[in-house]
């Protein structure tokens, strides 16, 4: 499957940067900017175009382990509401920091990742200060300049509004900076940013954005990569939007897993098959945008909460729609909730407009969160599962032969 992965991650950034609002209180593009600085200083510093695609990758998926690390906290500090508010407010943002458990996570995550260059520890040490006095205590000499360069840019752009920063301002950061040589940051690090990093390179992301800055800086590049590598990506991804609510934990890989075989019953090519499982692991990307109050809520929603819960594949098709070679990847996924008779959601579409990839995407979605346990419930079998889509069916909301067909193929599975 053909894909820029640089493009893509710039993309799936905007999802990954409402984790970090939501729990953090960072201003929307933290990831973009990180990348950018860290970009600008790789440049300084001479690193290959490779290394610098690789690296910026790493600069974009520096937290990707939150939703995860959110996950385990829960387990010690089940006050899920509390625990936001807190976080949104500042107040436990060092629970993140020396805690560093995110950041191993992270790593772990990114073995995934088909970079091409070393990426080693890179994220792993993104919160180690030089001095040794971070969460793993490790100095300068033993995390790299890449982690250290990665360190600098996350704390900067969390401290300082880059987006609205004046000249004066902009000074002040730079003083501090280098208050910081040896101590917080590498005396090297330090050194490319006061190289690197200008008042004029500031105004143009402030002017232009911070993507614009990405890709003047850094060219983009479509790959063909492994069925292998886009099932590790997609992999990745889907349990970043798993890890979001413990409701829907595993729904995005039981659903990719389920596409799969419903795209081998059906004698979709490899090619098809492989971007069919791409679209049902990131089907529901957009939950990365939905506050926690709303996904974790055990009662019934309001009309303005279930406004918002259905907002959620209108976001996945934003997200996914930013990447440019995946058009039909952007309507399996983006479609899983519309229905036959034009009564589904985000866009109302109906029969006549949906394919058959479509319909079977919203199908396979219905059995797989009706078959899955969640906290407030157990899985229904394969029998009253599809009983229930047979009514839809019936109610002309769901491909009637597409059903039959699941009811032959998934309950030849018992």
């Amino acid at each position: 499957m053909r894909l820029d992965l640089t493009d893509m991650l710039y993309s799936l950034s905007f999802a990954l940067d409402r984790i970090e609002g939501e729990l953090l209180g960072v201003e929307t593009g933290h990831g973009k900017r990180v990348a950018a600085l860290s970009l600008i200083m790789g440049k300084e510093a001479g690193f290959e175009e490779e290394e610098l695609r690789d690296f910026v990758g790493c600069c974009i998926l520096h937290d990707n382990a939150l939703t995860e690390f959110i996950h385990e906290e829960l387990s010690k500090r089940p006050d899920l509401n509390k625990m936001i508010a807190e976080f949104s407010k500042g107040v436990n943002v060092d629970d993140i920091t020396k805690n560093n458990r995110h950041s191993v996570i992270g790593e772990r995550n990114i073995e995934l990742m088909p970079f091409r260059t070393d990426v080693r520890n890179i994220i792993l040490y993104h919160h180690e200060n030089a001095d040794g006095t971070g969460a793993m205590g490790k100095t300068e000499a033993e995390t790299g300049l890449k982690s250290q360069m990665l360190h600098m840019a996350d704390i900067v752009d969390m401290r300082y509004k880059l987006n609205t920063i004046s000249k004066e301002e902009f000074d002040d950061l730079t003083d501090w900076v280098k208050s910081q040589s040896g101590k917080m940051f590498s005396k090297e690090a330090v050194d490319l940013f006061q190289k690197a990093i200008d008042y004029d390179k500031i105004l143009y992301l402030q002017k232009e954005g911070d993507l614009a800055l990405l890709n003047k800086e850094l060219k983009t590049i479509v790959r063909e990569y492994s069925d292998e590598e886009i099932h590790n990506i997609a992999g990745m991804f889907a349990g970043i939007v798993d890890y979001k609510s413990e409701f829907t934990r595993r729904h995005s890989l039981g659903v990719a897993d389920k596409a799969e075989q419903m795209a081998h019953y059906y004698g979709f090519d490899p090619e098809k098959t492989t971007r069919y499982y791409f679209a049902g692991a990131m089907h529901d990307i957009g939950k990365l945008v939905v506050s926690n109050d709303i996904l974790e809520k055990p009662g019934k929603l309001t009309a303005e909460e279930y406004t918002e819960m259905k907002n959620h594949s209108e976001a996945t098709y934003y997200i996914l729609s930013r990447i440019k070679e995946i058009p039909d990847i952007i309507e399996w996924a983006s479609n899983h909730h519309e229905k036959l008779n034009g009564t589904g959601y985000s866009r109302g579409l109906k029969a006549e407009e949906l394919s058959f990839e479509d319909r079977l995407m919203a199908c396979i979605d219905i059995y797989q969160a009706l078959t899955e346990k969640r906290p407030y419930k157990d899985g229904m079998s394969h029998e009253k599962t599809i009983s229930i889509m047979t009514d839809m069916v019936e109610k002309g909301e769901l491909d009637g032969n597409i059903v039959k067909d699941m009811d032959k193929a998934m309950g030849n599975q018992k």
